[in-house]
């Protein structure tokens, strides 16, 4: 079984020393979000998810969720809902949602850690209080006053959970096509009716309710996506002073059977002339939708950086313990009948691929939380508006880059095990399963590429790279004469001005003929990922030299930083050559 201990000197140091967060928190205000008082939310998270959730990992994997077709009803496998009732009696949903409704009013990226923390010690667990956020955000700011007061109280409490349903059989990316209907009533309400598939919590044994916010078409709606609305479809009916009722009209069919995430509901679910109440303005519904959207890819972003920690953790173990051959350039354990793999280069190329994409990763992906928080919170409306931009266009590469590196780090820490990597008692096989459905949902990597270079660069003009673009001058102007710098500053500038014209030759060649744009999407989404994490790796070299922390520690954060800059940015080129070579480089053979 693989085990987990929450890296917390690593996720302080991302969080105060490189990105200085304390100090942002006061500036936006979040008088509580102290040093001391974060450290012991991390301290009391990290004892929660080792101790509690952790130990449940293998358990909802070999046990999986069950479905009892008859009653529509599903169990969680054992220990689930107990660890549930565990989160909320700690304050643990509430954690940063506001104190009008119950929440503890902590800034968005304070909750960061502990949602990397959930993930790496048990993903299917976290996924059913995952989208309670998402609902409670999307309520928040599309929702009516009775609304809030309503359902915003239970959710941010976690006595009920949320859920997002836009997917139907028919119909994923492309919600112009979905079919479920909204009629409305004499009271004010309406009644839903549909399926939607892929419903992560859909249907579930710890809490006595679960808010659904549907996507549907009134009977007069537009035709494709500007005919979407949304609307709040609770399992107990809820009127309007928050008084639960009978049960709706909304049951569980199915449950999918997958890869992994065993212990994560995945639900089939009807919703059969089921009350509802429209969320926002009628056709607007996707303007609802994306609010959860963008919060929750985001979050699945997280996902990828916490099985990548586990991994790795577990591969760094591994390879200090068995013993296979001798060094090539003689024994470095003579005593031993053989050196421990990690003296082998591979193996050690393959732990450094892990530590460096991780280590970067969490700064990158806090960074993204940070930036939630100044888009709401900052100092003035320019500092805002720089702050949308910059997560507008940061979103889609967290979001794929983080769990795509996900995919690569438990292969890679499988790996490191060998034969016995495949085996199931070591739990890594179950790692690499679960990191799979990362890349899928909340949009595939394909998708926040599209969205990336689409919509975000094309679109928008940019706005969001120029703002990257000038925080990587910022960076390397003010350590231009620092010697200990100069190695990662000079090939990130390199880097920097090769993106701005990889993105202005696509823009050239997309006038001519816009599928440019997808024939580039993919690679220039990594291109970006490659170069904001050597931008991020440059930061923390530079932190870790000014910081207080112990010299080892400084040494760990540049020579993981060398590695990165000698062995992962190079993929760039690759990338830049595949962008260049355009939609040429994609032969139109015939569909058969």
């Amino acid at each position: 079984m693989s085990a987990y201990k929450a890296p917390l000197d690593d996720i302080r140091f991302a969080l105060f020393d490189v990105l200085d967060a304390e100090t942002a928190f006061q500036q936006m205000g979040f008088s509580d979000a102290t040093r001391d008082i974060l450290d012991a939310v991390l301290e009391e998270g990290a004892r929660f998810c080792e101790t509690v959730l952790a130990p449940l990992n293998a358990v909802g994997d070999q046990q999986g969720c069950t479905f009892d077709k008859d009653s529509g009803q599903v169990t969680t496998p054992a220990g689930f809902s107990q660890a549930y009732a565990q989160y909320v009696e700690g304050g643990w949903p509430g954690l940063v949602s506001p104190t009008d409704f119950g929440g503890q009013g902590l800034p968005h990226a304070a909750g960061v850690p502990m949602k990397e923390m959930i993930d790496a010690a048990n993903l299917s667990w976290g996924n059913f209080p995952l989208l309670s956020h998402g609902a409670t955000e999307a309520l928040l700011q599309h929702g009516e006053d009775w609304q809030k007061q309503a359902f915003l109280g239970p959710l941010v409490e976690g006595r009920w959970t949320g859920t997002m349903c836009l997917t139907e059989p028919h119909c994923g990316t492309d919600l112009g096509l979905l079919k479920t209907r909204a009629e409305p009533q004499a009271d004010g309400s309406y009644r839903i009716t549909g399926t939607k598939i892929f419903i992560t919590a859909g249907e579930h044994d710890m809490t006595a309710n679960i808010v659904h916010l549907v996507l549907a078409r009134l009977p007069d709606a537009p035709a494709g996506s500007k005919g979407i609305s949304l609307f709040v479809v609770p399992k107990v009916k809820v009127d309007r002073e928050g008084n639960m009722g009978e049960a709706n009209a909304v049951r569980c069919g199915s449950l999918e059977h997958k890869m992994g995430i065993h212990g994560s509901a995945t639900c089939v679910m009807n919703f059969d002339g089921a009350e509802g109440y429209l969320v926002g303005q009628p056709n607007k519904g996707l303007m609802g939708m994306f609010t959860m959207m963008n919060t929750a890819r985001l979050a699945v972003g997280l996902q990828g950086l916490g099985l990548s920690d586990r991994a790795l953790q577990n591969a760094l173990r591994y390879s200090r313990e068995r013993l296979q051959m001798r060094a090539l350039s003689g024994a470095k354990f003579p005593d031993k009948a053989a050196d421990p793999i990690i003296v082998h280069p591979d193996v050690r190329r393959m732990l450094l691929t892990c530590k460096a994409l991780v280590e970067g990763g969490r700064v990158m992906g806090y960074h993204g939380a940070l930036l939630v928080d100044e888009a709401h919170h900052g100092a003035d409306e320019a500092a805002r508006k720089r702050a949308d931009e910059l997560v507008g266009f940061m979103t889609p590469i967290v979001k794929a880059c983080l769990t795509e590196w996900g995919v690569e780090c438990t292969y890679n820490a499988l790996q490191c095990f060998g034969g016995h990597g495949y085996i199931a008692e070591h739990g890594m096989e179950q790692l690499a399963r679960d990191a799979r459905i990362t890349t899928l949902y909340e949009g595939t990597t394909g998708i926040q590429a599209l969205d990336l270079l689409g919509r975000k660069v094309m679109q928008l003009q940019g706005a969001g790279l120029k703002v990257m673009l000038e925080m990587i001058a910022g960076f390397c102007e003010a350590h231009a004469d620092d010697a200990a710098l100069a190695p990662f500053v000079a090939e990130l500038m390199q880097k920097a001005a090769q993106w701005q014209q990889l993105t202005l030759s696509i823009g050239k060649r997309a006038a001519a003929n816009p599928d440019e744009v997808g024939a580039a999407a993919y690679d220039y989404l990594m291109y970006s990922g490659y170069v904001a994490l050597a931008y991020w790796w440059a930061r923390s070299v530079a932190a870790a030299e000014a910081s207080s922390q112990p010299q080892a520690f400084k040494d760990d954060k540049r020579e993981t930083a060398r590695f990165y800059f000698a062995r992962i940015l190079p993929r760039t080129a690759a990338h830049a050559s595949a962008i260049e070579s355009g939609l040429a480089g994609l032969p139109d053979l015939p569909l058969e």
